[in-house]
Protein backbone atom coordinates (compact mmCIF):
# COMPACT_ATOMS: atom_id res chain seq x y z
CA UNK A 1 0.00 0.00 0.00
CA UNK A 2 0.99 3.52 -1.27
CA UNK A 3 1.19 5.96 1.37
CA UNK A 4 2.02 9.91 1.32
CA UNK A 5 5.16 11.42 3.54
CA UNK A 6 2.54 13.03 5.99
CA UNK A 7 1.05 9.73 6.42
CA UNK A 8 4.42 7.31 6.64
CA UNK A 9 5.57 10.12 9.27
CA UNK A 10 2.58 9.39 10.63
CA UNK A 11 2.79 5.87 10.89
CA UNK A 12 6.73 5.64 11.93
CA UNK A 13 6.26 8.38 14.34
CA UNK A 14 8.74 10.63 12.86
CA UNK A 15 8.83 14.25 11.90
CA UNK A 16 7.27 14.61 8.30
CA UNK A 17 10.31 17.27 7.14
CA UNK A 18 12.73 13.88 8.76
CA UNK A 19 11.12 11.06 6.29
CA UNK A 20 11.51 13.93 3.31
CA UNK A 21 14.95 14.40 3.94
CA UNK A 22 15.24 10.05 4.27
CA UNK A 23 13.31 9.85 0.62
CA UNK A 24 15.28 12.61 -0.95
CA UNK A 25 18.75 10.98 0.39
CA UNK A 26 16.96 7.55 -0.92
CA UNK A 27 17.05 5.55 2.58
CA UNK A 28 13.48 5.41 1.73
CA UNK A 29 12.02 3.81 -1.19
CA UNK A 30 9.47 6.42 -3.14
CA UNK A 31 7.99 6.92 -6.52
CA UNK A 32 7.51 10.54 -7.30
CA UNK A 33 3.63 10.58 -9.09
CA UNK A 34 4.62 14.35 -10.75
CA UNK A 35 3.34 15.78 -7.72
CA UNK A 36 4.47 14.13 -4.33
CA UNK A 37 6.25 10.72 -3.05
CA UNK A 38 4.84 7.79 -2.66
CA UNK A 39 5.81 5.21 -0.46
CA UNK A 40 4.99 1.83 -0.03
CA UNK A 41 4.70 1.11 3.68
CA UNK A 42 5.50 -2.70 3.48
CA UNK A 43 9.46 -2.05 3.28
CA UNK A 44 9.04 -0.60 7.02
CA UNK A 45 7.53 -3.73 8.56
CA UNK A 46 10.72 -5.81 9.58
CA UNK A 47 12.00 -3.08 10.92
CA UNK A 48 9.33 -1.91 13.07
CA UNK A 49 8.89 -5.53 14.12
CA UNK A 50 12.63 -5.39 15.06
CA UNK A 51 11.90 -2.11 17.21
CA UNK A 52 8.68 -4.01 19.24
CA UNK A 53 11.60 -7.01 19.95
CA UNK A 54 14.15 -4.78 21.40
CA UNK A 55 11.70 -2.68 23.26
CA UNK A 56 10.52 -6.02 25.08
CA UNK A 57 13.96 -6.77 26.09
CA UNK A 58 14.98 -3.67 27.35
CA UNK A 59 11.41 -3.99 29.37
CA UNK A 60 12.43 -7.02 30.35
CA UNK A 61 15.74 -6.23 31.69
CA UNK A 62 14.71 -2.87 33.25
CA UNK A 63 11.94 -5.24 35.35
CA UNK A 64 14.21 -7.52 36.69
CA UNK A 65 14.82 -7.16 40.25
CA UNK A 66 18.23 -5.57 41.30
CA UNK A 67 20.18 -8.21 43.08
CA UNK A 68 21.63 -7.70 46.49
CA UNK A 69 25.11 -7.34 46.68
CA UNK A 70 26.73 -10.11 48.97
CA UNK A 71 29.65 -7.36 49.71
CA UNK A 72 27.36 -5.39 51.96
CA UNK A 73 27.76 -5.10 55.85
CA UNK A 74 26.12 -4.90 58.41
CA UNK A 75 26.99 -1.61 59.72
CA UNK A 76 25.27 -1.92 63.64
Amino acid sequence: MYVTIKETAEYLELPEDYVERLVRENKIRAVHDGEEYLINREQFQSHLEQMEKYRAMIQEYLNEPIPEDPDVKDED
